[in-house]
C-alpha cells in the first residue's frame, strides 16, 4: 500500500460480522507478529472486531531504525485512510500499537477519527543511560488523546507506567516491555475492557 514515506503493508483479519475495526501498529524494533499483537489481534476476533496490523514502510524497505516521527505519522495516516474507505468502510475505528506504535496511534487519533485507542507498553520514558541526564517523557501524547484509552504495561516495564487519566485505563501484567511473560494476561485486559466499548457503541 502507497503511503508518502513509501510502500506500506497491512495485513488484515476480517471477522465474520464485525462490528468495528481495530488498526495496529509495531514496535520500534519488532513486526506485527509480536506476541502481545497476536494476542490482541485473537481478542478482537473473537469480539467481532476486523483487524489490520500495519507494518510501517521502513520495515517493509529493510531497515532496522524507524523513520522520523512525521514520516511514521504520514505512512500511518494513509493507510488508515485507506482501510476507513475500503475494508473497513462504515464501522466503528479503533487504533493502537505496541511501544512505538502506540505512540503514533496517541499522536494522530484526533485526525483519524478514532473512537479509542489500544496502547500495549506505552514507552513512557526511555530508560537513563549511565551518565546522562533523563530523557523526557512522553506522557503528553498519552494526554492528549481525547478518546478512551487502553493502556496494557508490564509491572517490571523498565519505561515506566503511565498513570490513569480521565477516559484512561491502566492495566498492569506480569512481565518488562515485551509483555511476552503473560500473553493470556494480556487478553484478559484487553477483552472486557474491548467488550464494554463496544456494548456502549451499540
Amino acid at each position: 500500500m502507497e503511503s508518502p514515506a513509501g510502500q506500506a503493508r497491512v495485513y488484515l483479519h476480517a471477522a465474520e460480522r464485525p462490528r468495528a475495526g481495530l488498526v495496529l501498529g509495531h514496535g520500534a524494533g519488532g513486526g506485527v507478529e509480536a506476541p502481545d499483537l497476536v494476542a490482541v489481534r485473537e481478542v478482537a476476533l473473537a469480539e467481532g472486531v476486523s483487524v489490520g496490523l500495519v507494518e510501517q514502510p521502513y520495515r517493509v524497505a529493510g531497515r532496522r531504525s524507524p523513520a522520523a516521527a512525521g514520516q511514521l505519522d504520514a505512512a500511518w495516516l494513509a493507510v488508515v485512510s485507506r482501510l476507513r474507505a475500503r475494508e473497513l468502510h462504515g464501522l466503528p475505528l479503533l487504533v493502537g500499537g505496541r511501544s512505538l506504535g502506540a505512540r503514533v496511534a496517541c499522536r494522530t487519533a484526533g485526525r483519524t477519527d478514532a473512537v479509542a485507542v489500544v496502547c500495549l507498553a506505552f514507552p513512557l520514558q526511555p530508560p537513563r543511560r549511565s551518565g546522562s541526564a533523563p530523557r523526557p517523557s512522553r506522557l503528553a501524547e498519552l494526554d492528549g488523546v481525547a478518546v478512551p484509552t487502553l493502556v496494557v504495561q508490564g509491572t517490571r516495564d523498565q519505561f515506566g507506567i503511565p498513570p490513569a487519566y480521565r477516559q484512561r485505563t491502566v492495566v498492569e501484567v506480569p512481565g518488562d516491555h515485551s509483555l511476552r511473560r503473560d500473553l493470556r494476561a494480556v487478553g484478559a485486559a484487553v477483552q472486557p475492557w474491548l467488550a464494554d466499548l463496544l456494548g456502549r457503541l451499540g
